[in-house]
């Protein structure tokens, strides 16, 4: 056999192995693409294979939620509103019951535009043991306030500063929802610090705790959106994370 037969031979099998890697190298999620290259030696005419798997990353993206509390803002929450609709980004927004009141178009806008409107009670009580049927109140008034803007029934709440008590869960069939990430965004006006705080700690199913009720929170909140969804992220509401 000749070398040109030789070449043509080694050819048609680095060709067959090749096809064998690729089909072989498809699990759990990613694909792996095998690239074969032949290149002559230094010593003669004989044929060296070089191997090079390159990963194709075809996993589905991480979730993760971004929450928004104690809005609408008549300005803030607009902005915020307006950046997220340019990137094609849902949100989760728990609202007091007296400032929806006083900006229903906004609530309405949120619903419309896919955003998820959760309860934050009336007034922004925190529950004690001494006002838990203000508390309770304050929830079925906010709830009334909301449903009558976007025709929607209201599952979720997001108690202030997380003080719940279980039983509401069945009194009034809602779900509360706590957080994963807080970056204190209330605390600082500093929007690169509030958005270094969520990316460096950032991990799949997260819940993002901030307020829309700052200039610095709006834009923290859209350059986080911006910084992750290039590291994969998908941004959705928080009952994609809690029932999906």
């Amino acid at each position: 056999m000749n070398n040109k037969k030789v070449r043509l031979f080694i050819f048609s099998v680095i060709l067959i192995v090749g096809l064998l890697f690729y089909f072989l190298g498809r699990t759990h999620g990613k694909e792996q693409q095998i690239r074969i290259a032949a290149k002559k030696t230094h010593t003669g005419n004989s044929i060296m294979v070089e191997k090079v798997i390159i990963e194709e990353d075809n996993a589905e993206p991480k979730k993760i939620a971004l929450t928004f509390d104690d809005g609408p803002h008549p300005y803030y929450t607009e902005q915020l509103l307006d950046g997220l609709k340019e990137r094609d980004v849902k949100a989760t927004f728990f609202v007091t019951g007296e400032h929806a009141e006083l900006h229903p178009d906004i609530i309405g806008r949120m619903s419309e535009e896919g955003h998820l409107i959760g309860n934050h009670t009336y007034s922004h009580i925190q529950l004690s043991s001494r006002n838990r049927d203000e508390f309770k109140n304050q929830i079925i008034k906010t709830n009334e306030i909301i449903n009558e803007i976007t025709g929607k029934e209201v599952l979720y709440i997001r108690p202030p500063y997380g003080t719940w008590d279980k039983k509401f869960e069945t009194e009034l069939n809602m779900f509360p929802v706590l957080w994963t990430l807080d970056p204190l965004d209330w605390s600082s006006s500093n929007a690169s610090r509030i958005t270094d705080k969520v990316v460096s700690k950032a991990d799949e199913n997260d819940i993002i705790l901030m307020h829309d009720y700052y200039e610095s929170t709006v834009t923290a909140a859209l350059n986080i959106v911006d910084k992750l969804q290039k590291e994969g992220y998908e941004f959705v509401t928080v009952d994609e994370i809690l029932f999906d």
